[in-house]
């Protein structure tokens, strides 16, 4: 399998979510037509402190801190496989096995993080 060229970048928590399989729709404001495997990008952007302690009780993250979560760096990658309007579905999250900072500046949204 190739390997991808696309990266979403998005906050944490909700990255962490999306590698643990928890999260399988990342609303954004339109549809998409990619249909691949995709980069997960962990922002360097935080949340308010109260927002992020409860998107990680909603999401029944307890083992690890929202401060101690990856920032900057590639986390992993996941399928996008569909979308309907601003929902996109995920699934089959991989996590990298090592974290890797992007070589390009990443995006709001999509960019190429490598090469």
């Amino acid at each position: 399998m190739s390997q991808p060229t696309r990266a979403l970048s998005i906050r944490q928590p909700h990255a962490e979510a999306i590698m643990r399989g928890i999260k399988q729709i990342e609303y954004r404001s339109s549809a998409t037509k990619i249909r691949e495997r995709i980069y997960i990008y962990a922002g360097l952007g935080r949340y308010d402190a109260n927002d992020e302690a409860e998107w990680m009780d909603d999401y029944g993250i307890t083992d690890v801190a929202c401060d101690d979560l990856p920032r900057g760096v590639i986390v992993g990658t996941v399928e996008l496989h569909d979308s309907n309007g601003g929902e996109w579905y995920l699934r089959r999250p991989q996590r990298a096995t090592t974290l890797r900072k992007p070589e390009n500046r990443a995006n709001p949204v999509w960019f190429k993080p490598f090469g």
